[in-house]
Parts: C-alpha cells; structure tokens; sequence
C-alpha cells in the first residue's frame, strides 16, 4: 500500500517472490475464512451436517438402483453400493470445491474491492473447506465397508495421494472459473453446467476398466478418471484396479491445470478490485 498527497492507493504484491511472502503472511486470514464458512454451514444447523450424508446416500441408492440392477453392470467383486460411493466420494469434494472456488470472488466482493491480500486466499480457503464434508462422507463409507464386510486393505495408505490430486484438480479449475467470473459474469452460469456433465463423464457409477481400452487413455484425458480410480484402490481392498498410464496423464493433467490456473489467476488479479 502506498500513500500520495491526498490519496491513498491499494497495491497488489509486486513479483513472484514477494507475492507467495505475502501469502504465507496472510495466512491467518486464510484460516479465517475458511472458519467462518465452516462455521455458517454448521453452527446451530442440523442440514449442514445431515446434507452431507443425506446427498451422497441418496445419489448412491440411485446410481446403484441403474447401474447395477437395471443395466447389470459388473462390480468387479465388491459391493456395488460401495463402488458407487467411493466413486461419489471424491467426485462430491472435487464438485462442491470446484463451484465453492468459483463463485468465492464474487461472494467476497467488498473484501476484494477495500484492502489489499493476496487474493488467491479466498478460492483456497473455498477449497479447504469442502474438506469437511468429504470427512464426514468418509466417515459414512468406512461405517459402510464395516458392515458389509469390506474393510480397506494397506491399500488405505496411498488415500491421502489421491485426496491431495483431487484438491489440485479442484484448486486448479477453481482458479479459472474464480478469474473469469470476475471478468465474465455469465460464467457462473457455465460453472454448474460443466459440474453437471462432468459427472456423466467420469466413472462415478461403473468400473472405467469397462471403457474399451483403445478409448480409455483418451477417456483418461478427465482427470477426475484418475482420481477415482484411485479412491476405489485404496477403498476397495483390492476389487478395483486402475489404469496406470491414465493416472499419470491424470496427475499431470492436474499440475497443468494447476500451474496454468495460478499463472492465470496472477495475471488478472490487479483488475478485480475494479470489476468486481
């Protein structure tokens, strides 16, 4: 921040280098945020937390119903309802994340139009947040896996990996979205388009080994498919596999998008105190 005669002018952090010190120095706002929205979704509410489950459960119950009783589709020898869930698992945190990060510039509008802070802080901690109810979600699955007999394996051990490549994912379109929503206000209009069919195209109720395997590197191009493929290994003890060319085109799908929303994000953050 810089003073003038007469004025007083809000400066955005000059240079890489001084823009990720910023960052870190700002940190204590990140938690803030990001306790706040925890705390308006969950204190002194009943639907905040029973949202969390009842959604999952009910879109489970409904994919299960279509995908293994009426198309017949195959489980690979775990509980069809548990396929389902743990395909649901991450595709819930990566959806919530991904339209909570868009929308969250605009939702903080008089913060972004009054002081200076790395803006960045506010789609993180959109981010951040989702990762409440992904505990509560994987509560409920690991309770189901107990009573239906299908415990995860050491395979429960590499979770945190595909935890951590579906936050980049998130983090990375959310980046975007944030940006040109600022920019493009009709784009919140696209944002729940594109989580809509995203989940058509990502193998949230059915095995994707089911893909043809001279479509399923181009199938792989989704980085969701990786990500969930990976939760199923790690979830499923062993019943579920997951193709191993497409989780590396799904983990540097995830950096690109990553490292290209960042570089967006940068360019355009000097102008959002003026559009917003």
């Amino acid at each position: 921040m810089s003073a003038h005669v007469g004025e007083i002018v809000i400066e955005a952090g000059h240079g890489a280098r001084r823009y990720w010190s910023d960052l870190w120095m700002y940190r204590g706002l990140l938690y803030f945020l990001a306790w706040r929205d925890i705390l308006v979704r969950y204190k002194q509410t009943v639907i905040g937390v029973a949202w969390a489950v009842i959604q999952p459960l009910l879109l489970m119950v409904i994919l299960t119903i279509v995908f293994s009783r009426l198309a017949k589709l195959p489980s690979g020898g775990a509980p069809y309802s548990l396929l389902v869930f743990s395909g649901l698992l991450p595709w819930f945190f990566f959806s919530q994340a991904f339209g909570n990060a868009a929308s969250s510039l605009i939702g903080n509008a008089s913060m972004v139009s009054k002081v200076y802070f790395p803006r960045m802080i506010i789609p993180l901690s959109a981010v951040i947040v989702c990762l409440v109810d992904f505990a509560i979600a994987l509560v409920l699955l690991l309770l189901m896996a107990l009573v239906l007999g299908a415990l995860p394996d050491w395979r429960v051990v590499a979770l945190p990996a595909f935890l951590a490549l579906a936050f980049v994912t998130a983090l990375g379109a959310g980046l975007w979205m944030a940006a040109l929503n600022v920019k493009y206000r009709d784009f919140r209009y696209i944002v729940p388009f594109m989580i809509q069919i995203g989940m058509y195209i990502s193998p949230v109720g059915f095995n994707s080994n089911l893909v043809p395997e001279k479509w399923r590197m181009l199938y792989s191009l989704n980085p969701m498919v990786g990500v969930i493929d990976g939760f199923r290994w790690s979830l499923l003890g062993g019943k579920a596999d997951f193709y191993a060319p497409g989780l590396i085109a799904s983990v540097a799908l995830s950096l690109i998008l990553l490292l290209s929303g960042i570089s967006f994000f940068r360019k355009t953050e000097r102008r959002f105190a003026d559009l917003i």
